[in-house]
């Protein structure tokens, strides 16, 4: 039985991540059509809301139980929590528009070491040194992938700017969806966080596209920050029947349900290794739909990143013999 709840976890897990490796492509592909930033990001988040909503009646009308609520606190915290949620979406989609999909994703990737980072300094110790050998070799991993060495591929430092940010806020979404409010529903958290990352990514839309149109002043201020005002007109309602439910359905909805699914059966070390697939299924999506240029070197790089993820993510020698003596 134990067996078949873990296959039923790594299977859960896996899925997931490959589906939400695909997200970024489509991304680029809605970039393609002339869609914008904003257009993507808002589309995702309000079908995606719309979709948690409606799973999250079914679940409340036909579960055997008296479902948890949250306290306003709760709320409170959850909506805090899920604006981290909203700047990954964002911060992540800016940078796929200066960068390939296979050098977006692998900065993404640096929440692996981020993390390492934040858990250090919240538990105030240092890491130990296996963490500190994965973290080396996922910035070695770093270098090959984003093909530092050759400069082969031309890379924009915006994108890494907001790369790095994307990796910084996903971080913060880990950490926050695993600790916080842990007793409720998975619909219901998650319908709250959603609309905390709502907030943000409207906020997004009206300073960046929609404000600019009415008001000078606004548009005065979004200059100071770029000199792009082509996507500086009416929003383009086409986009929720275009991408839009399949940036939903990738991005909000599918993934976060089969993790909770899926993790408690396969465990937090093992879901995270299996989670690292969106990383390869992500840069073959690119290559295979976008035609996006992958040299040999940079999957020696990806390789070594996924590496990294495992060795950190491996029991320790003293919790391997708890389990043989179980």
């Amino acid at each position: 039985m134990k067996k078949k709840n873990l296959l039923k976890g790594v299977l859960f897990v896996g899925v997931g991540a490959s589906i939400y490796g695909m997200l970024a492509t489509f991304v680029k592909m809605a970039y393609h059509d002339g869609f914008t930033t904003s257009e993507v990001t808002t589309s995702q988040f309000v079908l995606g809301l719309a979709g948690l909503l409606i799973l999250n009646f079914i679940h409340t009308i036909t579960s055997k139980q008296k479902l948890s609520s949250p306290s306003s606190r709760e709320v409170r915290v959850l909506l805090l929590a899920g604006t981290s949620l909203g700047c990954t979406s964002l911060f992540y989609y800016i940078a796929v528009q200066y960068i390939n999909v296979s050098i977006a994703i692998v900065l993404l990737m640096q929440s692996v070491w981020f993390s390492v980072v934040v858990e250090s300094i919240i538990a105030k110790k240092l890491p130990n040194a296996r963490k500190v050998i994965s973290v080396i070799i996922v910035l070695a991993g770093t270098i090959l992938a984003t093909n530092l060495i050759n400069m082969d591929i031309e890379l924009d430092w915006h994108g890494i700017f907001w790369g790095l940010l994307a990796a910084a806020s996903y971080t913060m979404t880990m950490f926050t969806s695993n600790t916080l409010a842990t007793h409720l529903p998975v619909f219901r958290k998650s319908i709250i966080m959603l609309c905390g990352g709502a907030v943000v990514v409207l906020g997004f839309l009206f300073f960046a596209q929609i404000g600019p149109m009415y008001s000078d002043g606004l548009r005065s201020l979004y200059l100071n920050f770029t000199d792009n005002t082509e996507h500086i007109h009416s929003f383009n309602y086409s986009i929720f029947w275009t991408y839009g439910f399949v940036l939903a359905l990738f991005g909000t909805i599918v993934p976060p349900i089969l993790f909770n699914i899926g993790f408690p059966n396969a465990g937090l070390g093992l879901g995270s290794i299996v989670s690292s697939l969106e990383l390869p299924v992500s840069v073959t999506m690119a290559f295979v739909l976008l035609g996006e240029k992958v040299l040999f070197i940079q999957w020696v790089g990806i390789i070594l990143i996924l590496f990294a993820i495992v060795l950190m993510n491996l029991p320790a020698k003293k919790d391997l013999k708890v389990v043989e003596v179980i």
